[in-house]
């Protein structure tokens, strides 16, 4: 008897749009929807990015299409999410991965970060999750069904220091995605957090962690091992791990979960 390999494929059917999507967290998590069957709207500043990533999951056999929106826009957001449903028929699953230049808010302490580096992640990741939250709410509680995903790093729970406004913003997502839940949850919407270590891949947390050692005044391979060592496994997560839970939260499979946040940190947090 034959398998139908695309029965077991975990999001066919789904259309999947993503903000930010040509970044590191974002192209992993769009390549992993991409590979269980999702067809991939790709969105972020730079085209000729997004574009590369659209060829590479179409050459892999996937579903991919890319336009220019930034997710800040309250109008390029709604027209875009729009232009979606009307193309597609459903929008079924929303994810946020825009990301912000960190130097100058990271590596500081709060007494010498001015208000304006302090509040530039709260008021850009609070305004873009918003938009594109909304936009996919009001698209998806008509129709009963559909998945918003969020990522915040593990400052979100714990008081880091050096940090600046970013737990603060992180933290901010989280409470978000808990009301949004509670007030979405009955027609059919789930809405969850991913919550990850720093991923050391990316080139943003690279920045990041150089941050830090300087502040403290070590080399950035001892910061990492020291992050690293403060998780169970003695590991950070990874872009492929990332991807992976992010299709299955996606999934009808994760039907149950819901206003809460899936602990992807390999113990820095323990529930």
């Amino acid at each position: 008897m034959k398998t139908n390999i695309q029965s077991t494929l975990l999001l066919t059917g789904k259309n999947a749009v993503l903000y930010g999507a040509a970044g590191a967290t974002g192209s992993a998590v769009a390549r992993g929807f991409a590979r269980e069957g999702a067809k991939v709207f790709l969105t972020g500043r730079k085209l000729d990015a997004l574009q590369a990533l659209a060829r590479e999951i179409i050459a892999d056999g996937g579903k991919a299409e890319a336009a220019v929106v930034d997710a800040l826009n309250e109008s390029a957001v709604e027209e875009h999410m729009e232009s979606v449903r009307q193309q597609a028929g459903s929008v079924d699953i929303s994810y946020n991965a825009i990301g912000i230049p960190q130097e100058g808010i990271q590596g500081r302490p709060l007494a010498e970060l001015p208000v304006e580096q302090f509040l530039l992640p709260v008021t850009t990741y609070a305004r873009a999750h918003f938009l594109t939250a909304r936009a996919a709410i009001r698209r998806m509680v008509p129709q009963k069904s559909g998945v918003i995903l969020m990522h915040t790093p593990e400052p979100a729970r714990i008081g880091a220091p050096l940090v600046g406004g970013m737990g603060p913003a992180w933290a901010a997502m989280e409470g978000f995605n808990r009301a949004l839940s509670a007030e979405v949850g009955a027609y059919g919407v789930r809405c969850v957090c991913l919550r990850t270590t720093g991923i050391p891949e990316t080139g943003t947390i690279d920045v990041v962690f150089g941050l830090h050692a300087k502040a403290i005044g070590i080399p950035r391979e001892e910061f990492l091992a020291m992050v690293e060592g403060m998780t169970h496994r003695r590991k950070s997560t990874s872009l492929a791990e990332l991807a992976s839970v992010a299709a299955f939260i996606a999934s009808d499979r994760a039907a149950a979960m819901t206003g809460t946040v899936a602990n992807l940190t390999g113990g820095i947090i323990v529930d």
